[in-house]
C-alpha cells in the first residue's frame, strides 16, 4: 500500500523511517469496519453472560435465592460463591509494613462493600434472557451504614470497609530534619489545598471477554478487552489452579482503555469458569451503565502542601500531605497504593526543590475500586504545584512565567536527583516553558485582560510545567514493594522463508498505533520499508512475554526490546550475506530488503534469496551458524522523563460561570519522535481528557453510595465542540536511557490540562478574592463564588 510520507523532523536522518510522519498501518481496519473486538467474535454455540450486582454499598448477604432465575427458559447455569470450585480470590500485594492487603472475592458471599458489586452469574442463549435472569435473583440484605468519603472513612468511630481497617496504605516519606525549620524561617509560607473529583474512563469500548472450553485440548481460550493479556494468563491460571499452558488469552482489537483494563477484572475469571463450567464458550460485554456504576474508576485525592519561597520567589521546601480515596477493594497487581506512592515520589516534578516530606495514604469507601487511571496521581500534583507557585506569584508579585523560570531545575544541573531519590535525566524544561510563553504573547495578553475586566470580562491565562515520567523498568517497581515487577518487556524479530519480518512483542496496543512505530524502529535496522514489516501482539501463545501497554512504556520498553531484537537479526543476516558474499561482515550493507557489500551495490543477495538459504539451503550455512533467521530480546530501562508546557487562555461568562477555552498551546518534548503525527494524536487525545477533567467529568455518589451519574446525560463526556484547536510545538532532547532515544508520551496531555485550566480560571477571577483548589471546575460552584464575591468588585468586573 503506497504512503503519505511528510518530511523529516529533526532527527529523523536521510533514508530513516524514525521521525517521518507516515499513516498508521491500523486505520484501513477501522475505517473500513473489518476491526474485529470481543463483541464481534462469534463461536459455535455462544452463550452469554450477565451478572447479578449489588444494588447496596455496603450489606450482609443473608440468603441468596436463584431459582427463579434457573426456571427460566433458555438458562443455562446460575452461579453463586459457592460453586466456583474454591477459585482463589484476587489478594494484590505490596511487600512493605505499611500496606494493609485484602482480598477482592470473584464473587461476593458474606458482604457487598459496593453498589454494582457482582454476587452471582448466569449463563443463558441470549444477552437478553440472561439480564432478565440475573433481575429475578433474590438477594435478602442486611443493609450496613455506607462510608463514602474520605474524612468519615478516617474518623476514629467509622464503620470498617474492611476487618483490617479503612487505610491500606499509610506511609511517610522522606523526612527532611531541616524542613520545619526552613518553613518557619521563609520570607513567604503558602498553603494549598486541591481536590479532586472520582472519575472513570469511559472507553469507547466497556471491559468485555468471550471464553472458550476446548475438551479435545483440555485448554481454555479467553479472549478479553485488555491491556495486559500476559497478566491476566498468569493471574486468572493462579486464581484458577491450573497451568498457565493451559491458558491462552487474546486481545483483538480494543476500543480504549487509559488504565480501566490494565488491571486484572474478576470478570475474566468468572467468564473462564462459567465456559469452564458448561462446557461453551460464553460472552460478557459490559453496557455503559455497568461501565459507569461498576467499572474501575480513578483520581479521587486531596493534596494538603505548605511550602516555604524566599524573597526572590524561589521554592525552598514542600511538606505534603496526601490522601487518595481508593474505593474497596484494591486491583492487581498494581495495588491501591499506586496513587499515594507515585504522587508521594513524584510530586515535585520539574522544580528544584531540595527539602521535602509527604505522608501519602490509601483510603477505602464504599466505591469501586481505583485502577490507574490515565496520568496515575500526575495531574493532581501537577495541579497542587502549579497552583501553589500561582499564589506565590500574586503574593509576591511576581508575573507567572517568571515564578516558573526561577524554580525549573536549570539545564545545567541535568541529570537532576531530587529529594525523593527521583533522577530527572534529561529535559528541555526551561525551553518549553519561553516557547508556550512566547506562543501565548503573555505580556499583550496582560494587557488584554486589563481592558477586557474593564468592559466586564473575565479573561485567564493558565500555565502548568511538568515531567512525565516513563518506561518504568524493573527498579522503579521494585522501589514500591510490588509483589510482581512489571518493568522489562521481549520482543522477537523473525524472517520467514520468503524474507518478509514479523515482529512479536509483549506489549500490546489497543489504539496507540503500535503496528506502525514498532515497524518503523524495526526497519532502519533491517534495511527494508515498514511496509514489509508485520507486527504481531497481545496473543500470548505466540508473543514472548510481556507486561502490555501501560505508564507511557510501550515505546520506551517495547520500543527498545524491537530495536534490539531487529539489530540482533540485522546482524545474523549480515553474517550470512557476508558468507555468500565472500565479504566481512562490517563491510555489508542492509537496504532496500538487499545485502550487498559496501561500495558494489551490484554485488548483492535479497532478502528472499537469504531467508531461503537459511531455511530450505542449510548446507550453505556457515559452520557456526544455527538454520533460520530469528533474534529475540529484552529491554529494561531505568525510565525516562518526557516534559512539557501547557499555555491556554480561557474566558470566564459572570453571568453562567461558563468557561470557554480561548487558545490551547502545548510545548512537548518526548525525545526523538518516531511517528510526528501518533505523537500529536496522543498529545490532542490526552489534552481532551484533561479538559474533561478539569471542567466537566465527575462521578457523584449519594450519601448512601448510590451512584448519580449511571448515563452519558449524567456523566458529561466532552464533545469535539467542548474542546479547542489545540497547538503543538515540538523540543527533541534524546534520552540516553532509551534504545531509540524516545520517552514516553501517551500521559502528558492528561497531566498537564487540568492544572492549565484550572489555573487560567484562577487567573480569571482572582482579583475578586476567588480561589481555584478542585477540579472539575463546576459552574455551580463557581458561580456561587462570583455571587458572594463583594458586591463592588463583582460590579466593577462586569
Amino acid at each position: 500500500m503506497a504512503r503519505e510520507v511528510a518530511p523529516p523532523t529533526p532527527t529523523a536522518a536521510a533514508g530513516r523511517w524514525v521521525g517521518r510522519s507516515i499513516r498508521r498501518y491500523e486505520d484501513p481496519r477501522h475505517l473500513t469496519g473489518t476491526a474485529s473486538f470481543v463483541d464481534d467474535i462469534q463461536r459455535t454455540g455462544l452463550l452469554h453472560l450477565a451478572y447479578a450486582r449489588s444494588p447496596h454499598a455496603v450489606a450482609r448477604i443473608r440468603a441468596i435465592d436463584t431459582s427463579a432465575a434457573a426456571r427460566l427458559d433458555g438458562v443455562r447455569a446460575v452461579l453463586v460463591a459457592q460453586d466456583l470450585d474454591a477459585a482463589a480470590p484476587l489478594r494484590p500485594i505490596l511487600n512493605r509494613d505499611d500496606f494493609v492487603g485484602v482480598e477482592m472475592p470473584l464473587l461476593a458471599q458474606d458482604r457487598v462493600r459496593h453498589v454494582g458489586e457482582p454476587l452471582a452469574l448466569v449463563v443463558a442463549d441470549s444477552p437478553h434472557v440472561a439480564e432478565d435472569a440475573a433481575e429475578r435473583i433474590e438477594v435478602d440484605y442486611e443493609v450496613g451504614e455506607a462510608v463514602i468519603a474520605m474524612d468519615a472513612a478516617l474518623a476514629q468511630d467509622a464503620p470498617r470497609v474492611h476487618d483490617e481497617g479503612n487505610v491500606l496504605l499509610d506511609a511517610a516519606f522522606h523526612d527532611d530534619p531541616e524542613l520545619d525549620g526552613l518553613l518557619e524561617d521563609a520570607a513567604l509560607v503558602v498553603e494549598e489545598t486541591i481536590s479532586s473529583a472520582r472519575v472513570t474512563a469511559v472507553p469507547m469500548e466497556g471491559r468485555a471477554c468471550l471464553a472458550e472450553w476446548d475438551d479435545r485440548d483440555q485448554r481454555l481460550t479467553l479472549w478479553s478487552s485488555t491491556q495486559v493479556p500476559h497478566v491476566v494468563r498468569t493471574t486468572v491460571a493462579a486464581l484458577l489452579g491450573m497451568p498457565e499452558r493451559a491458558l491462552r488469552v487474546v486481545a483483538p482489537d480494543v476500543g480504549g482503555g487509559f488504565g480501566q483494563k490494565c488491571v486484572v477484572a474478576r470478570e475474566e475469571a468468572l467468564a473462564c469458569i462459567a465456559a469452564r463450567r458448561v462446557g461453551a464458550p460464553v460472552k460478557w460485554v459490559e453496557d455503559r451503565r455497568e461501565n459507569l456504576i461498576a467499572g474501575f474508576q480513578g483520581h479521587e485525592q486531596r493534596f494538603a502542601l505548605r511550602a516555604g519561597f524566599d524573597g526572590d520567589g524561589r521554592l525552598l521546601g514542600v511538606a505534603a500531605d496526601i490522601s487518595c480515596d481508593v474505593g474497596a477493594y484494591s486491583t492487581h497487581p498494581f495495588t491501591c497504593g499506586v496513587e499515594p506512592l507515585m504522587a508521594a515520589t513524584e510530586l515535585l516534578g520539574p522544580y528544584a526543590v531540595r527539602h521535602y516530606r509527604a505522608h501519602a495514604r490509601a483510603v477505602a469507601t464504599n466505591k469501586p475500586p481505583m485502577a490507574p487511571y490515565r496520568g496515575v496521581s500526575r495531574p493532581q500534583m501537577v495541579l497542587a504545584m502549579e497552583r501553589l507557585l500561582q499564589r506565590a506569584a500574586r503574593r509576591l508579585e511576581l508575573d507567572d512565567v517568571e515564578i516558573r523560570r526561577r524554580n525549573l531545575i536549570p539545564a545545567d544541573q541535568l541529570p537532576w536527583t531530587g529529594p525523593a531519590g527521583l533522577v530527572l535525566d534529561s529535559g528541555s524544561y526551561h525551553e518549553s516553558l519561553e516557547l508556550c510563553a512566547g506562543a501565548l504573547h503573555v505580556e499583550a495578553f496582560r494587557a488584554r485582560q486589563r481592558a477586557a475586566r474593564e468592559e466586564g470580562r473575565l479573561l485567564g491565562l493558565g500555565l502548568a510545567c511538568f515531567a512525565e515520567r516513563t518506561g518504568y523498568g524493573t527498579e522503579a517497581f521494585n522501589q514500591r514493594k510490588m509483589s510482581v515487577t512489571p518493568g522489562y518487556d521481549s520482543a522477537i524479530a523473525r524472517m520467514d522463508p520468503t524474507g518478509g519480518v514479523t515482529i512479536y512483542v509483549g506489549t500490546s496496543g489497543h489504539g496507540q498505533g503500535h503496528l506502525t512505530t514498532l515497524a518503523q524502529v524495526a526497519a532502519d535496522h533491517l534495511g527494508v520499508d515498514p511496509d514489509q514489516i508485520e507486527v504481531r501482539q497481545s496473543d500470548t501463545d505466540s508473543t514472548p512475554y510481556g507486561w502490555g501497554t501501560f505508564a507511557s512504556r510501550s515505546m520506551v520498553v517495547g520500543g527498545g526490546a524491537t530495536q534490539r531484537a531487529a539489530t540482533a537479526l540485522a546482524d545474523r543476516v549480515r553474517r550470512l550475506a557476508a558468507h555468500l558474499l565472500e565479504a566481512a561482515p562490517e563491510d555489508v550493507e542492509l537496504r532496500d530488503g538487499r545485502a550487498f557489500v559496501r561500495g558494489s551495490p551490484e554485488h548483492a543477495l535479497s532478502f528472499a534469496d537469504l531467508a531461503r538459504v537459511a531455511y530450505l539451503e542449510a548446507q550453505k550455512l556457515p559452520e557456526d551458524e544455527r538454520p533460520g533467521l530469528e533474534a529475540q530480546a529484552t529491554f529494561d530501562p531505568p525510565g525516562t522523563f518526557s516534559n512539557a508546557t501547557h499555555g491556554c487562555v480561557v474566558e470566564v461568562d459572570p453571568e453562567t460561570a461558563r468557561v470557554r477555552i480561548e487558545r490551547y498551546v502545548v510545548a512537548e518534548d518526548c525525545g526523538v519522535m518516531i511517528n510526528p503525527a501518533i505523537v500529536e494524536g496522543q498529545v490532542r487525545g490526552g489534552v481532551a481528557q484533561g479538559i474533561a477533567a478539569a471542567l466537566y467529568e465527575e462521578l457523584v455518589l449519594g450519601e448512601d453510595g448510590q451512584p448519580q451519574t449511571t448515563s452519558l446525560m449524567d456523566y458529561l463526556v466532552p464533545t469535539a465542540a467542548e474542546i479547542p484547536p489545540i497547538e503543538i510545538l515540538h523540543l527533541e532532547t534524546p534520552s540516553e536511557y532509551s534504545e531509540t532515544g524516545a520517552k514516553g508520551m501517551g500521559e502528558g496531555g492528561t497531566m498537564g490540562a487540568p492544572a492549565c485550566v484550572a489555573t487560567a480560571v484562577a487567573d480569571a477571577v482572582a482579583h475578586l478574592g476567588i480561589e481555584i483548589d478542585r477540579v472539575p471546575v463546576r459552574p455551580d460552584h463557581l458561580l456561587a463564588a462570583l455571587r458572594r464575591a463583594e458586591p463592588a468588585e463583582r460590579g466593577a468586573s462586569r
